[in-house]
């Protein structure tokens, strides 16, 4: 007989796109034991994303805290103890934290995908499978309580305020609408302004409307302004307006999105929007967008060839190739083809 946990622990602190791949695992949990008391530690700006979520309880932690941080939340949690704590997050920080969080069964990662000692903060792992995308490794982390990630659903909450505010930033009119979220926060995987220009202009010119969206860092800022200055058409600019309970509502409202691999790809791929795909320097099957990738352009093993010297196919599953010009592998030609796959595919 299955044994009903009362309350499971989640750790996942970061990031903005890997927190989304928890939500469908949240989703199985609930559905199979609606009573079950759910607890999430989470980074400030992920909770600041999934606030609304409808039961679960969220627990902040500020990585600027420190072990000081991992105390107080121990002292908050005195006198609790969880029957599960799902670790799914493999970084030291996270593993540290992992001890300060009281729990009975504390299921990890299979020892292919774990590091930095992780071992020794679990007593349980999920099935090791490999080559699978990272969604599906977290919707795994069920499978030792019992139960099977069968469908995935995001459902992630969007306040109607930021519904309407995305609204009013263009018209319904339609006019088809390529958002480009043109930074990832690891700069190797970002390719250049120009050449996200020269896209944009291709669009432009089959009728479509171009809209820039980013955060408020100046390498957002910087990067939206090159390929604003590299275009011939105009574009709707965004960059910094909007908060991050907007974005997934702006994204939500686009028709393709182009982007490296990044947050706003997995949170437009939550919210139901197709992603052009821009990747060199890790592999989409992995943490590509999981609905479709039939958009996405994959140089991944051309970048393999190129700087490691072997085949993708050789190397260790999830592996990044974060080479200096590895992002010009992908080839303005790649996303024009990339984009016209779209279009066909709404013919």
């Amino acid at each position: 007989m299955l044994n009903v946990p009362q309350s499971i622990c989640l750790l996942r602190l970061s990031a903005l796109g890997d927190v989304t791949h928890v939500l469908p695992l949240i989703r199985t949990l609930r559905q199979a034991w609606p009573g079950v008391a759910l607890t999430w530690v989470i980074g400030k700006g992920e909770q600041k994303l999934l606030e609304g979520l409808p039961g679960v309880e969220f627990l902040v932690y500020d990585k600027k805290t420190g072990l000081a941080g991992m105390r107080m939340l121990r002292r908050e949690l005195q006198g609790r103890r969880f029957d599960a704590l799902l670790q799914m997050q493999v970084a030291a920080r996270a593993n540290l934290l992992s001890a300060f969080l009281p729990a009975t069964r504390r299921i990890g990662y299979d020892r292919s995908r774990s590091k930095d000692l992780h071992g020794l903060f679990i007593n349980e792992r999920i099935p090791d499978r490999p080559g699978i995308h990272v969604l599906d490794a977290i919707g795994s982390f069920c499978e030792p309580l019992g139960l099977k990630q069968t469908e995935v659903i995001w459902d992630l909450p969007v306040p109607d305020a930021a519904r309407e505010w995305a609204r009013a930033q263009w018209p319904d009119n339609g006019v088809p609408t390529l958002a480009i979220s043109p930074c990832s926060s690891h700069a190797l995987r970002n390719w250049p302004p120009e050449r996200y220009a020269a896209v944009a202009d291709h669009a432009a010119g089959r009728g479509w409307r171009v809209v820039l969206l980013g955060g408020r860092s100046q390498l957002e800022r910087d990067t939206s302004d090159a390929i604003l200055a590299a275009m011939q058409a105009p574009a709707l600019d965004l960059v910094g307006k909007d908060t991050l309970k907007q974005l997934p509502a702006l994204l939500g409202r686009a028709d393709l999105l182009m982007t490296p691999d990044s947050g706003p790809m997995h949170i437009a791929n939550a919210m139901g929007t197709r992603v052009l795909g821009l990747h060199a320097a890790s592999n989409p099957r992995r943490s590509g967008p999981y609905s479709d990738l039939r958009f996405c352009v994959d140089r991944y093993d051309d970048a393999a060839r190129k700087y490691l010297g072997k085949p993708a196919s050789e190397l260790k599953w999830g592996a990044k190739i974060e080479h200096d010009g590895v992002m010009d592998l992908v080839t303005v030609e790649d996303g024009i083809a990339a984009f016209e796959r779209y279009v066909d595919a709404c013919r």
